[in-house]
């Protein structure tokens, strides 16, 4: 499959772009493993707010038990600490949620991967060579569809991605269709299944095929059949509510495509500009049992979970399978999972193959530091 290179920039609002965010440069390689490894996550998370990010949170799960660390500020104004238990946005790893619920949705045998986008969304993927009759589902979950990227059209950036724009238009309501037009007004990337590009117009589509599917909304199959059986009482579907949920730090902005000038918080917007790309909330104890849950084969049969973890080229740093990332560390390990970026919110979430060791984490400023080098320093540091 021959691969189209794109370099994504994370500025305010990269909403979700997976981009370099998965691998930084390595650090010094060592055995992943035994609990020394915390001195250098501590390391990584405080280098990360001499970077510049405001703030940092971190969990880790490791067989049965949990260890967390913070550094930096939640509140620029009052100096108030991060927390461990902090609520933030998740951004793109609300992608890993809505696969699981459409291969879920396979192993019940409500649909197919190998079903076309037009089957289930009939006329809706159609304009500047956009063609949904040609389009699976696989392809809209793994990133190979082609599809063009509804963050990448230069009027989406303009309103929501300056600081003029998303100051006025921050609490905006957008429907799946506005994004879905806005995608659709440009050319896709390629022919569906020639390449890869990351697009979060696929999973808009998803959680639409999910609710045509199923005739509930994607979210409240979210919360039915992930959410409640797992206990993740922090995380939501949130739609319009453009507020954290307490406990949660405040989050910031440049608003701007450099680390340089005036710095904004950011922490209400309105979600729905990113829908099922990006738009859930969670905190750091949820998002790892989540991932341990997943990979250890709680949530999803054998089949499914092979096919979501049979993996495409992506970039020279990971392969993607279906809303779940491999990254092969400096040091050997594989990890599996997702970053994300939205508008104030920098995560990244990952678990080795068998599930047993989980870490998330979380800045709470978009436009400095590296999750990657804390993901480094966890599974290979010293």
């Amino acid at each position: 499959m021959k691969r189209r290179v794109r370099t994504t920039t994370l500025t305010a609002a990269t909403a979700a772009a997976l981009s370099a965010t998965l691998v930084t440069p390595a650090l010094a390689a060592a055995p992943a493993g035994a609990d020394g490894g915390r001195d250098a996550t501590r390391k990584a998370i405080r280098a990360a707010v001499a970077d510049g990010v405001p703030g940092v949170t971190v969990t880790v799960r490791r067989g049965h038990g949990t260890w967390a660390a913070t550094a930096g500020v939640g509140n620029l104004r009052t100096g108030k600490p991060r927390s461990a238990q902090d609520h933030y946005r998740i951004a793109s790893i609300s992608k890993t949620f809505v696969a699981t619920v459409v291969l879920q949705l396979e192993a019940e045998g409500k649909l197919s991967l190998d079903d076309t986008v037009e089957e289930w969304l009939p006329g809706v993927v159609r304009g500047h060579g956009h063609d949904g009759r040609r389009i699976t589902l696989r392809q809209l979950l793994d990133h190979t569809s082609g599809i063009f990227d509804y963050l990448e059209d230069r009027g989406f950036q303009q309103t929501y991605m300056t600081a003029d724009g998303f100051l006025k238009h921050r609490f905006d309501e957008a429907t799946p269709e506005d994004l879905l037009a806005i995608a659709l007004r440009n050319e896709p990337y390629f022919e569906p299944g020639a390449s890869w590009e990351y697009s979060n117009t696929n999973y808009v589509l998803a959680a639409q095929v999910i609710e045509k599917a199923t005739g509930h909304a994607y979210g409240d199959e979210i919360k039915r059949r992930i959410i409640d059986p797992l206990h993740l009482t922090s995380t939501s579907v949130p739609g319009d509510r453009t507020t954290l949920p307490k406990p949660s730090s405040r989050a910031y902005s440049k608003l701007a495509k450099t680390a340089t000038g005036p710095t904004y918080d950011v922490t209400e917007l309105n979600p729905s500009l990113a829908y099922g790309s990006g738009e859930m909330v969670s905190d750091s104890a949820d998002v790892t049992r989540f991932y341990s849950a997943l990979l250890r084969g709680r949530l999803l049969p054998p089949e499914q979970l092979k096919k979501m973890k049979t993996t495409v080229d992506a970039t020279r740093t990971y392969r993607y399978g279906l809303g779940l990332a491999d990254v092969e560390l400096s040091c050997g390990v594989h990890v599996w999972g997702h970053a994300g970026g939205i508008t104030g919110s920098h995560p990244m979430a990952v678990t080795t193959e068998d599930g047993r060791h989980s870490l998330a984490v979380n800045f709470n400023g978009d436009w400095s530091g590296s999750t990657g080098a804390v993901v480094e320093a966890e599974f290979c540091g010293r």
